[in-house]
């Protein structure tokens, strides 16, 4: 991961814990999710603040789609991935998804 890249990712980390409610966090989260993607241990520490998140909710199905979806980022994120994908459990891990004009420019500055 560049610098650049990282320098996005982190700021959306960041945003993601000073989100005042659980939607903003998520909206971070998915935001780093998707300049994550490639990278599997940044891919799996999203998904795994998804988790964290998704229990402090009580919410079983983000927390089961998460397990899941930690399982899938250790396997598949050098392989191949959805691009845009948000990572949260009310998707398919499958399905493609546009990408924030902002998020694009920074992954296609990064070659990803």
């Amino acid at each position: 991961m560049n610098s650049a890249l990282r320098a996005a990712y982190e700021a959306e980390l960041a945003a993601a814990g000073s989100a005042g409610d659980a939607e903003g966090a998520f909206r971070h989260l998915a935001r780093a999710h998707i300049l994550s993607q490639r990278h599997t241990l940044q891919h799996v520490y999203v998904h795994w603040r998804m988790l964290t998140l998704g229990a402090s909710m009580r919410d079983s199905r983000e927390m089961a789609g998460q397990i899941t979806r930690i399982l899938a980022a250790v396997l598949f994120s050098r392989i191949w991935v959805p691009p845009g994908n948000t990572g949260r459990a009310d998707v398919s891990a499958l399905k493609p998804m546009p990408v924030p004009e902002d998020l694009r420019r920074v992954l296609e500055q990064s070659d990803v």
